[in-house]
């Protein structure tokens, strides 16, 4: 399947280099403290903050910072007729776990010790590039909340395909399973604060044109230097 065209177009009429549009709302959630829509193309995600208020758990509070929580999800009418994998799955946890992991990298959880945020994220519709809408209405969500931040942390995704890099990768692209990465970084601070590298099945061709087939695996990193 060609995914550019010879006149240099995606399949949804974007440049490889081109993002799709961006629109953010604040304040999505009039009972959180903080909550945000945000869309990138036609996945849309919300996020809602609360805290900091009391450790629930005694058990989990920490004496010099906050604890932070963070619970992902899909909500059953986000894929359409795609198959949609029930709550607490192993992607669940991990995508919850990288939300977290990126957002305690930007909070200034040391001002808030013996206090504990959560941040509730769910896709709404999912088309593609879930991972960096929600990393980006989980920051804008705390930045409502007026929870204190080193930064906001903004996230978009890559993918490689056909010998052509491509920029936030819609679902078509995103099923090709290309080797893809995911990106979070500080911008007034200069600093990465999220690579993540996403399992996929690259064919290539060698010398004598056979395919051989290189398995991917999943991996992050997180850079939190407080």
């Amino acid at each position: 399947m060609e995914f550019v065209s010879p006149e240099g177009l995606r399949l949804d009429g974007r440049r490889p280099t081109e993002m799709r549009q961006i629109r953010a709302e604040l304040g999505a959630v009039a009972k959180a403290d903080g909550s945000a829509v945000f869309e990138m193309g036609n996945t849309k995600v919300v996020a809602a903050v609360y805290g900091p208020r009391e450790v629930q758990n005694r058990s989990q509070q920490l004496s010099d910072q906050a604890l932070v929580r963070c619970e992902y999800s899909m909500a059953n009418f986000s894929t359409g007729d795609r198959m949609r994998k029930p709550k607490g799955d192993r992607r669940s946890t991990e995508i919850s776990l990288v939300i977290r992991q990126t957002m305690e990298a930007c909070i200034m959880t040391h001002l808030m010790p013996r206090s504990q945020i959560d941040i509730f994220v769910q896709v709404l519709q999912a088309d593609g590039g879930t991972r960096s809408a929600c990393i980006n209405a989980a920051t804008l969500a705390l930045a409502d909340a007026g929870i204190p931040m080193h930064d906001l942390v903004t996230s978009c995704s890559a993918g490689y395909l056909n010998s052509t890099p491509l920029l936030d990768l819609n679902y078509v692209e995103d099923s090709a399973r290309g080797p893809d990465v995911t990106v979070g970084i500080l911008p007034k601070l200069d600093k990465v604060t999220l690579l993540q590298r996403i399992s996929c099945r690259l064919c290539m061709t060698d010398t004598t044109g056979e395919y051989k087939g290189i398995r991917i695996s999943t991996r992050w990193i997180n850079y939190n230097e407080g």
